[in-house]
């Protein structure tokens, strides 16, 4: 087994992320939100896991709207969350196991309660005006231009004071930022310098391939789908322009780690993002595989996903970024996602099993792994009894619209929120079995998933075997075998209907990885050309398994529900 052996430059290559969604991480006040001090307190916890990097989202002042990706003041700690001094002691317990912190930016726009929206607003000839996108109404009185808001309903809000409408991509009190402003641009670069002052080593940079706008505003005539506007502002004009500015100014001069969430995007913009030649991000998050079980495209209706499109996404974004040079951040689950063990396996009675196997599938690819808060230990979707147990202002608005403008039946429109709502992965955080899953001495913000007492980190820890353990064992390959880092993908299934299989090749050893998605006993046979490529005459080793049996590597392999292995194999000359 070879180790790796990255430069200093991209260490970020084997290293794992851990998401933390701070409002239901842990709770050290009894107020029944998480906190800052809550996920100090648990870093020993991640350090045994073996995280590098911890990822928490944002803690910024803010009304909340949008669960803090409404920021109002990009320079202080919003009190819920606990205060400066409580990040800074975060930033020291990180420190001090060598740990090392990235945080969100968010900058395609801000809450409307921001100073620099409220002077906007003010008047037409206010200095800050053109720190957003302001519009005179249509010859009809009516909005600007026909984009549609990503929360449902027009794009632009009407604003009494001035008589023009302002541009909300997001929820109507996210205005967006106006990015052509040079003034807004030095204003942000100035903002992320203040915290890489800090020490932040970070920055994960929200729907940042959203800043450049088409300057015309045109109406989308629908000739693409889904004919919203999107085409007019995703991967703008000066995108690219923008984003190495930050690196001139910020993100190169302070040796920063990126990642850019990009919405809608394509792999060709994604290689030029995460490619280090253009001097943009470390590496980038697309959302195309967690679309497939999206009914043309669409969201808010459902169907079983699809596993061939999965699987031919993952490999185009696995060749694509390696033929051009970028980097992928490899994820299945975040705050905007249902869970994946809910979503893509099953999350009952092969529940350990779907959570190792997804897990593995991940792991095994090239890129940045990212785990998020609860998937170490197969939390699944929770529970929904109630539309009045939902948070979430995008799955109440969708439950509202779904009944009024696309005529669900309120019990339709619950089962679609149920599945899609993002409030999925927002369920506390599970530590224990005692009450409220040791999240919080309080009434929680948001239901506990009635199953935590057989689903939380003190019984995965004290079980060799756990879910937990196996995440550990994964992320420390990482750091142990070479060609996880560099291996060219080679995908090996040949559209199997239940398996994924793939290889990871670097001319010294191959990785192969073969993966069961169904809950049915199936068998799998690699090619002849592969076989005597890649196996045949060599002593494969087992790296890692979900199942208690320990199968060799044969050309037929039995596998049972949802089980998942991996080998190596080297490559004598």
């Amino acid at each position: 087994m070879s180790s790796t052996n990255t430069t200093s430059s991209s260490w970020w290559k084997t290293s794992t992320v851990y998401q933390v969604y701070p409002k239901s991480f842990n709770d050290t006040t009894g107020s029944g939100t998480g906190d800052i001090r809550g996920l100090t307190e648990k870093l020993d916890y991640l350090q045994h896991l073996g995280i590098d990097i911890v990822w928490l989202q944002p803690v910024y002042v803010s009304p909340q709207h949008d669960n803090g990706y409404d920021v109002a003041d990009y320079y202080r700690i919003n009190p819920d969350f606990g205060t400066m001094e409580d990040f800074d002691e975060l930033l020291k317990g990180l420190k001090a196991r060598d740990m090392k912190l990235m945080i969100d930016i968010v900058v395609n726009h801000s809450s409307t309660d921001h100073e620099w929206f409220q002077q906007s607003r003010s008047s037409k000839e206010n200095p800050y005006r053109d720190y957003y996108i302001w519009k005179d109404p249509a010859s009809d009185g009516g909005v600007p231009n026909n984009w549609q808001s990503k929360f449902g309903g027009p794009a632009w809000q009407f604003d009494e004071q001035t008589g023009q409408y302002f541009l909300t991509l997001f929820d109507k009190t996210q205005a967006d930022l106006n990015w052509e402003n040079e003034q807004v641009r030095k204003a942000v670069q100035d903002m992320i310098k203040f915290w890489a002052e800090k020490g932040v080593d970070g920055f994960r940079m929200d729907v940042i391939n959203l800043i450049s706008k088409d300057q015309r505003f045109p109406d989308d005539d629908g000739s693409v789908s889904p004919g919203d506007g999107r085409k007019f502002y995703t991967d703008g004009p000066r995108v690219h322009e923008y984003i190495t500015e930050m690196y001139e100014e910020v993100f190169g001069p302070y040796n920063m780690v990126t990642v850019g969430e990009m919405s809608s995007t394509t792999l060709e913009h994604c290689i030029k993002y995460s490619n280090p030649a253009s001097r943009e991000f470390s590496m980038t998050f697309n959302f195309h595989h967690l679309k497939v079980d999206y009914p043309n495209g669409q969201k808010w209706e459902l169907m079983p996903y699809d596993f061939e499109a999965m699987k031919q996404l993952f490999s185009e974004w696995q060749i694509g970024m390696q033929a051009g040079g970028g980097w992928n951040a490899l994820f299945l689950n975040n705050h905007d996602q249902p869970r994946a063990l809910s979503r893509f396996a099953d999350d009952g009675d092969y529940r350990a099993e779907s959570a190792k196997m997804l897990a593995t599938t991940i792991h095994g690819m090239q890129g940045t792994p990212y785990v998020y808060q609860g998937e170490e230990i197969g939390m699944p979707n929770p529970v929904w009894n109630d539309v009045s147990e939902f948070r979430d202002i995008e799955s109440t608005n969708m439950y509202r619209l779904l009944q009024e403008e696309r005529g669900k039946s309120a019990e339709e429109a619950l089962q679609i929120v149920k599945e899609r709502s993002r409030d999925n992965s927002r369920t506390p955080m599970q530590w224990d079995g005692s009450e409220n899953a040791g999240f919080t001495t309080g009434t929680p913000w948001i239901k506990v998933d009635e199953r935590y007492p057989s689903i939380h980190v003190a019984q995965q820890m004290a079980d060799p075997n756990s879910i937990y353990y196996h995440y550990r064992k994964l992320i420390a390959l990482r750091k142990q075998v070479r060609v996880l880092t560099d291996g060219l993908y080679e995908r090996l299934d040949d559209a199997h209907p239940d398996v994924f299989a793939y290889a990871r090749t670097n001319g010294s050893e191959t990785l192969i990885v073969v993966s069961n998605f169904s809950k049915r006993d199936v068998t799998f046979a690699f090619s002849d050309a592969v076989w005597n490529d890649h196996i045949a005459g060599k002593s494969a080793e087992l790296l890692i398994g979900n199942t208690e049996v320990s199968p060799a590597l044969k050309q037929e392999i039995s596998l049972s529900p949802y089980s998942s292995y991996m080998w190596l194999v080297p490559q004598q000359d």
